[in-house]
């Protein structure tokens, strides 16, 4: 697959899961596992949710998920289920396989190239997972949430004078889609199980490894 137009970047935006590691079903997994306790037809249609709506942070998604659960929302109650997702799910993601190509890309070219994450993942959670993958290095800054990805990207061009014809954003759910065509950044969808509606939908170049 040519993937030269990601080559002659300057600036390449990152999302994560599905881009960098093939992590998003095993999100899927902990928030039905998670809301198992309420039925199994509230965590089915948890997942469903979940899948159609990816690249949107847990934070937006479980005050969601847990009215449909018949719960009475409080700060404390998103924060518990928050803390109860990330340990279900972190050392997943982490023993989760590489996309295909991602890996050596950024070995072979973050010295050449500027890389940044912008993730729905929060913060510390993200910067603890690169740390145990061993590929912090390899980016110039990592923005996670509570930072929505517009924010992030409108403060790294910003901070950083990115010139925006010079710069990709790389992702697998429309929220990224959008938020690259809101900050006006060339976007590049990358192909997953749980995309396939997005590649005949949106107007952008199409890979499935890099």
């Amino acid at each position: 697959m040519n993937i030269d137009f990601i080559k002659i970047a300057k600036v390449v935006f990152w999302d994560f899961d599905g881009v960098i590691k093939d992590s998003v079903e095993v999100k899927s997994d902990a928030f039905e596992q998670l809301f198992l306790p309420f039925g199994k037809d509230i965590a089915k249609k948890v997942r469903i949710h979940h899948e159609e709506n990816g690249g949107i942070s847990r934070f937006d998604k479980l005050p969601i998920y847990l009215d449909w659960a018949g719960q009475t929302l409080s700060t404390q109650l998103i924060d518990e289920y928050s803390d109860k997702f990330s340990l279900l799910v972190k050392q997943k993601i982490i023993d989760s396989e590489w996309t295909n190509g991602v890996l050596e890309y950024l070995q072979e070219n973050y010295q050449r190239q500027q890389f940044f994450i912008v993730t729905a993942t929060p913060q510390q959670e993200i910067e603890e997972i690169l740390i145990q993958l061993k590929i912090e290095n390899y980016f110039k800054q990592v923005i996670g949430s509570p930072v929505s990805k517009v924010s992030a990207l409108k403060l790294l061009i910003n901070k950083y004078g990115i010139d925006r014809k010079k710069a990709i954003m790389i992702g697998d759910t429309l929220s990224d889609f959008e938020s690259a065509k809101d900050r006006q950044i060339p976007f590049v969808l990358f192909m997953t199980r749980l995309n396939k509606d997005l590649h005949e939908r949106l107007n952008c170049p199409i890979i499935g490894k890099i």
